[in-house]
């Protein structure tokens, strides 16, 4: 289960960097998933990340700050879909007419998060 939590945070990174690099390119990819389907699958990787997270943990530099991560992801993902598609585009919109560096450092921290949770996980 590790490998499975190491290789999403690994994308959910790549995801981040793509933010530091290009805020447009990474608010397009965005745009993407602001359909029923788009959410969902959002929601379930969130999940899977989750779990994977959660049972990870024991195993890793920091179990207990993995494990609430992990707790934190899960209802992320749950929750998402009972939000709704309209109310995040709206909040995607208002995210997309932010300054570039306020998603920019935004991106940034969410890369350091994930860099950090790989490092934590690597056996």
């Amino acid at each position: 289960m590790t490998f499975v939590a190491i290789i999403l945070c690994l994308i959910a990174t790549a995801v981040a960097v793509l933010g530091v690099v290009s805020p447009p390119r990474l608010v397009s990819l965005l745009r993407k998933t602001q359909t029923r389907r788009g959410l969902t699958l959002l929601a379930a990787f969130r999940v899977v990340l989750g779990v994977a997270l959660i049972f990870s943990a024991p195993a890793s530099l920091a179990p207990e700050f993995i494990a609430v991560v992990g707790g934190i992801v899960i209802v992320k993902g749950v929750t998402l879909p009972l939000i709704g598609v309209e109310r995040v585009r709206r909040l995607q919109d208002w995210w997309s007419t932010q300054e570039s560096v306020f998603l920019r450092a935004w991106a940034l921290l969410a890369a350091a998060i994930g860099l950090w949770l790989v490092y934590a996980l690597l056996p």
